[in-house]
């Protein structure tokens, strides 16, 4: 049974920071590309970020590129998502992807 766990969220200040993992299992974690996606209230899902299984190779939506990073460790089965100069536009549920397939989503809210 494929399962996608993610951790790391919670409520910062415009500025701040947080790093989001993701645990997987139930597949061969290092044959699929990882993506990251967010639902904003009130929006649509959005693609924020993705990574390649062997090379590595990162893609990002243009209003998180420069500040977000995208990693993965196929030794640990774990998949990270580095954000930093968080915005309020940044508040959503935040969810570990493969392909079609999604964690249950963790909350991000950036306030004052």
């Amino acid at each position: 049974e494929v399962q996608l766990v993610e951790s790391g969220g919670g409520s910062v200040q415009p500025g701040g920071s947080l790093r989001l993992s993701c645990a997987a299992s139930g597949f061969i974690f290092s044959d699929y590309a990882m993506s990251w996606v967010r639902l904003a209230p009130g929006k649509g899902l959005e693609w924020v970020s993705s990574i390649k299984a062997i090379d590595g190779t990162t893609s990002y939506t243009d209003s998180v590129r420069g500040r977000f990073t995208i990693s993965r460790d196929n030794a640990k089965n774990m998949l990270y998502l580095q954000m930093n100069s968080l915005k309020p536009e940044d508040t959503a549920v935040y969810y570990c992807a493969k392909r079609d397939f999604r964690g249950q989503g963790i909350q991000v809210t950036v306030s004052s």
